[in-house]
This record gives C-alpha cells, structure tokens and sequence, in this order.
C-alpha cells in the first residue's frame, strides 16, 4: 500500500494555501513566499493571516524555510498530505492515449521489445526516467541435487528444477571433497528440500547452517553453505529490468549536482538494488508513490518514484514507473502510469 500521511488535515483555508504552495514550487523549484501566495490562492485574505497560516503549517512539519530565502517549500510530510488529500489528478488527453496505444501495437509481438519500449515511452511522456521489470517467471521447485568434484577446489551442482529442467552452477570451495562428502551433502538436500521453492531453500539452508553447526563435519557444512549461493539465480536473471531517461534528471536543479547524481546513477547500475525496491509494489492494488525516504533506500531520499503492477497472465507480474525529483509533476504522472499499466496488460494479453 501507499505510506500514508498521519499528519492531521489543516484547516480549507490552509489546505489550500498547501496545495497552491506545492504546485508553485513543483512548476518553478523557487520558494513561495506569501505574496505569491496572496496572489494565487483565490482566498481573500490578509498578507498577516497567510504569514500566520504559513506559519501553522511550519509547525506541522508540512512546509520549512531554506536558509536562504524567506519563502517556504513543501517537506516529505506535505508532498505526502499533498497527494493523498490535495491534489486534482489530470487525466492525459485523448490524444496522448491514442498516442501510447499505438506505440504499444506496433511492438505487441515481441513482449521483450514491448517492455524496453514502454519505459522509453514513460520516460519520453513525462520527462523522468522510465523504468520496467520483466514479470517474474513461474516459482522454480528443486526436483534434485547432485555435485560433482572438478578440479582446482572446484564442484559442479547440477539442479533439476519444476519438471525437468536442468541447470548448471560451479561452485568455489575452500577445499576439496571426496565424492563420499559430495553425495552426503546432495542426500542432505535432497531428503530435506525436494519439492520446495529454491528461494525457500536457500534461505532454509542458511538456517540450517546455524542450527546444525555442532551436528555436522566441516566438510558438510562447507558444500551445503556453498550449496545455498547456487540456488540465488535459478529463479531469472539479476538484470530483468529495463531502465530509459536517467539523463532527464540532470535537468532538475535539485538533482544536477555531481555528487548526487553520481550516487544515483551508482544506484541505477545495481539492477538487484532497483529490483528489490519496485518489488514493493508488485502486489499492491493500482499505483504506489514513494516520496524521499519512504522509498527506505537513502541514495534516493532526493526522489520520488512512482509504480504500477502490470499481469501478462495471472501468475506473471511486473512493474512500471518512473523516477524523478520529488517536485513532480503528480497530477499528471501519476495518471499516465496508471493508464500505461492497463494499456500495456491489454497488449501482453490481447485475448483477454
């Protein structure tokens, strides 16, 4: 689900003042000082009284004061009232709409293509960068274990999963085994794990190793602790994520500067890092935004990112969004991740 803000609801007159507040400093990145305020929020009222309700809502963390200026900009916590509450979301016009479902079609028989596309196209709609993951594959079931001595401290396990699929993985020990360890250690697994989801079991192993340490020779622990690491990518490859636009952040001034885009792209490289963050979204009913920290990852507590499940049947999901700056353009991005989640369903699932 979507973090939700526990702060409570200021008064209409301050709610709106909030929202003008935010939508000025998303449009322009400038502080929004009262006369502005004055200006554009519609309320008749005196430039003292909008200095008081800015006040107010300084204490309830909504809004703060660079040290530079004496405008105000929205925190965390007034983006995330803002966007629960506030804001007026813009449905993309027609056009727009019968743009992406073209651009869709013309890759509909090529779901890989189909993917890259779509982040492409999110990124080029809404000037952020676009991100999707490929839908993960059925669950991966251990059927057998065997390992096999090779040469230079060296075993090969050869894992026979789901029906009779069969993959390959040399593992790197810190000594060598006879075939007597190997076969025990396979026999170990196999009596214990057979029919289970490879991930269940690596993480079982790994408690196992703790439990069962006094029990067991070295030698036996050494295969199975190398064992657990074999099992990491059976499950899909580590890059099933595809990534468009990272260079439209550098258009945000908040988001230039070397150093933090040099720890952002440093974050974009490590597909795993963004795979587990969008992971968070992949059950969740309709769109998710994560504002700053709430993403729990602190080298993007200066982004937002927005997401959105897609299914390409009912076992297969993946997500989409985009990452920008936290001065987003919500209204707006959030309904086109929406739409495009849906339009991209109907192009992976055309007879649905």
């Amino acid at each position: 689900m979507n973090p939700e803000s526990n702060t409570p609801l200021p008064s209409e007159r301050a709610q709106q003042l909030l929202r003008v507040l935010i939508q000025r400093f998303i449009q322009d990145g400038q502080p929004v000082g009262s006369r502005t305020l004055s200006r554009n929020s519609g309320l008749e009222l005196s430039p003292a009284t909008i200095r008081n309700i800015m006040s107010d809502l300084e204490e309830l963390g909504l809004i703060a004061a660079p040290h530079t200026s004496a405008g105000r900009v929205p925190t965390e916590q007034g983006y995330r009232l803002f966007v629960d509450s506030l804001i007026r979301y813009k449905q993309p016009d027609q056009a727009e709409i019968d743009k992406l479902k073209v651009r869709l079609a013309a890759q509909a028989d090529n779901p890989a293509s189909l993917l890259g596309a779509v982040s492409g196209m999110l990124s080029d709609i809404t000037s952020l960068a676009g991100v999707v993951t490929v839908p993960k594959g059925p669950r991966a079931v251990l059927r057998q274990i065997e390992f096999l001595s090779l040469s230079d401290n060296r075993v090969l396990a050869i894992l026979v999963v789901n029906d009779r699929e069969v993959q390959n993985r040399v593992l790197h020990t810190e000594q060598a085994h006879t075939r007597e360890e190997l076969q025990r250690a396979a026999n170990y697994i196999n009596q214990n794990y057979v029919g289970h989801d490879l991930d269940k079991i690596r993480k079982g192993l790994i408690d196992d190793l703790e439990q069962t340490r006094d029990s067991m020779n070295q030698a036996m622990l050494d295969i199975i602790a190398v064992a657990q690491t074999a099992m990491e990518d059976v499950t899909g490859p580590e890059d099933g994520l595809v990534l468009s636009g990272e260079t439209k952040l550098v258009e945000f001034a908040e988001l230039s500067d070397i150093d933090t885009l040099r720890r952002l792209f440093e974050a974009f490289s490590k597909k795993r890092f963004m795979l587990n963050l969008l992971d968070k979204s992949i059950s969740a009913d309709g769109v998710q935004i994560f504002i700053g920290n709430e993403s729990g990852y602190q080298i993007l507590d200066d982004c937002s990112i927005v997401t959105a499940p897609y299914h390409l049947d009912d076992d297969h999901i993946g997500v989409l969004g985009v990452i920008g700056p936290k001065r987003m353009a919500y209204d707006r991005v959030v309904p086109i991740v929406d739409i495009t989640a849906r339009l991209l369903e109907s192009a992976l699932n055309p007879s649905s």
